[in-house]
């Protein structure tokens, strides 16, 4: 089927380590996502987000709701900015302890999904906290369950078991991977990013480029990984321009959407080099350039 004909309106299950739903309205899966959760005995979350695009999107409507339908109870920590750092991890984690969650729900870019699962991982291991966990002090096989609602098609880290935080005093932003911060779930909607401004549209279509770029040139790269490679520059070559012109296109941003998540699967198997160890140390100390990596 040639990408004019895909169905963007029919959410499609693509099941990798994580069960992604992505197609136009995918975020009303939040109700089958809370209806597996409680059905498991979970019954309270901790809800890790930015400071706005949780609610200007509209996300936040259909997650709440999906709470209260299932009798989900939940806690909100919404201070997560670009690049965040592990104080802000452990303020979360802190809220997620003292409410007993059992579960974490992220909204938003790669900032605030990477944050939820390191408080995935934390409220596994009370006696730790964030300094601990980038600074590799101890080794973790065990998470609570993490659902992503994803807000940008960059970062490919709702279906992958990358995090990546800040330790300010260091000025450096080391990366974990642990099998155990796969998202349960993942939600990739291509209608919640209509709003992504032309800036935004263009960093984190990068962001994605750059992840296929590092995934076929690096050691561990495969044939499956200059697959989705080619692919992801296919998509983002066809559909950025498209994107840029027409906002609101959702056959664009699915698209773009797609090429972002098999970006993502593809450096989760043929992994990362030079250009992430260069941008690392250089916004660990802030926001420098307006990256991808800066979102919200």
């Amino acid at each position: 089927m040639c990408d004019s004909k895909m169905p963007v309106h029919e959410i499609r299950t693509i099941r990798a380590k994580t069960t992604v739903y992505l197609g136009a309205r995918a975020i009303t899966k939040m109700d089958a996502i809370m209806a597996d959760l409680s059905g498991r005995g979970i019954g309270k979350v901790l809800c890790v987000t930015g400071r706005g695009s949780y609610r200007s999107t509209g996300a936040w409507d259909h997650v709440r709701a999906a709470f209260d339908r299932y009798g989900v109870d939940h806690v909100l920590y919404d201070r997560i900015t670009p690049n965040p750092t592990v104080d802000s991890v452990d303020e979360a984690v802190e809220m997620g302890r003292d409410f007993g969650a059992q579960a974490v729900v992220a909204i938003g870019g790669g900032s605030p999904i990477d944050a939820a699962k390191s408080a995935a991982i934390l409220l596994q291991y009370p006696d730790r906290d964030a300094r601990d966990l980038y600074e590799l002090r101890f080794v973790p096989d065990r998470a609570v369950p993490v659902v992503a609602v994803n807000l940008t098609h960059g970062t490919g880290t709702e279906a992958d078991r990358f995090a990546v935080v800040s330790l300010p005093e260091k000025d450096y932003k080391p990366a974990i991977a642990y099998d155990c911060i796969y998202p349960a779930y993942a939600i990739d909607d291509p209608a919640l990013m209509t709003g992504l401004s032309a800036d935004q549209t263009r960093f984190v279509s990068i962001d994605a480029l750059n992840h296929v770029i590092e995934a076929a040139t690096s050691k561990a790269a495969s044939p499956y990984t200059v697959l989705l490679a080619r692919e992801t520059a296919r998509l983002v070559a066809a559909y950025l321009p498209q994107a840029l012109a027409h906002p609101g296109d959702l056959t664009a941003r699915y698209h773009l959407l797609y090429a972002s998540l098999i970006a993502g699967i593809a450096f989760d198997n043929g992994l990362l080099h030079f250009t992430h160890a260069l941008e690392h140390p250089l916004s660990a100390s802030g926001p420098i350039w307006p990256t991808a990596w800066a979102c919200p």
